[in-house]
Parts: structure tokens; C-alpha cells; sequence
């Protein structure tokens, strides 16, 4: 049976707190992790079965770039967290107080142990990696990153 609304509270509060990264008991499993000001943004985005789909691709002006778009549609590539449910045909769906974030597999290996924040400045507003242990450095924009080897 699910938890009821003080457990589900009480881990949504303790998953806020916690540092990015694998958890100890599978070290190989990725995990992406969510903001507060994340969630609140994808809540006042996303209708029904929309989700914020982050994907990284070669480019950039450190080699790698982060590409945020909203979508719908769980593709078989995709990996999806423990915080979400197995859905046919894909992974797990990284989920946090009812917002979710697809990574494809290719893009994890990228992003394992990073969180996605939503930044919102006078200029600009944005969806953005942050902490990202695979990252060795990055851009001033934060759009682009090489690679730790």
C-alpha cells in the first residue's frame, strides 16, 4: 500500500535535503535529483502527462550542452528513477511531489547525480543542471560542460 500523507510528506521533505548523488546501496544506479523551485515550475508548466525531458548532446562551447524540452511520450531509451514507476516500453521517470524529469540512457551517464534547478534572474529564467558530478567545468551561462575523465 502506498504511504500515507505524513510518510509522503515527511520523504518529500527528506528528499529535499538530500545530497545529489548514487545512492549507497546500488552505486551504479543514476539518480537525478529535483529542486523545490523545480517542481513549483514544472507543476505551473506541465498538464497531465507532460514531463521536462533533459538530454545532453555534443556541442557547446565546452563540448557537452544540456537541452531541456517538454514532452509526452516515454520513449525505450529513456531511464527512469526510483522516485517513479515502471512504465511500459521505457525505465524509470525521476519524480519529485508529482514533477517529472525523463534522461535517456545515453544522456545519464552525463548527468548521474545532478540536480535540475529552475533559475529565475531579471534576464533570463531557466531550467538548469547544477552540481553536476560528471561535469569537470562548464560555461559562465551554465548551458555547456566537459566531461571528468
Amino acid at each position: 500500500p502506498p504511504p500515507g500523507p505524513a510518510v509522503g510528506r515527511l520523504l518529500q521533505r527528506a528528499s529535499s535535503f538530500s545530497q545529489a548523488g548514487p545512492t549507497e546501496s546500488d552505486p551504479s544506479e543514476g539518480q537525478v535529483f529535483l529542486s523545490e523551485s523545480c517542481v513549483k515550475r514544472l507543476l505551473e508548466l506541465t498538464e497531465g502527462s507532460e514531463f521536462l525531458r533533459l538530454q545532453v548532446e555534443g556541442g557547446g562551447c565546452s563540448g557537452f550542452q544540456y537541452k531541456f524540452s517538454l514532452d509526452t511520450v516515454i520513449n525505450p531509451d529513456d531511464r527512469q528513477g526510483q522516485r517513479g514507476v515502471v512504465a511500459g516500453g521505457g525505465g524509470w521517470v525521476f519524480e519529485q511531489g508529482g514533477a517529472r524529469v525523463v534522461v535517456d540512457v545515453d544522456s545519464l551517464a552525463f548527468v548521474k547525480g545532478s540536480m535540475v534547478d529552475f533559475s529565475q534572474e531579471l534576464i533570463r529564467s531557466s531550467f538548469q543542471v547544477v552540481s553536476n558530478p560528471q561535469a569537470e567545468k562548464g560555461c559562465s551561462c551554465g548551458t555547456s560542460f566537459s566531461v571528468k575523465f
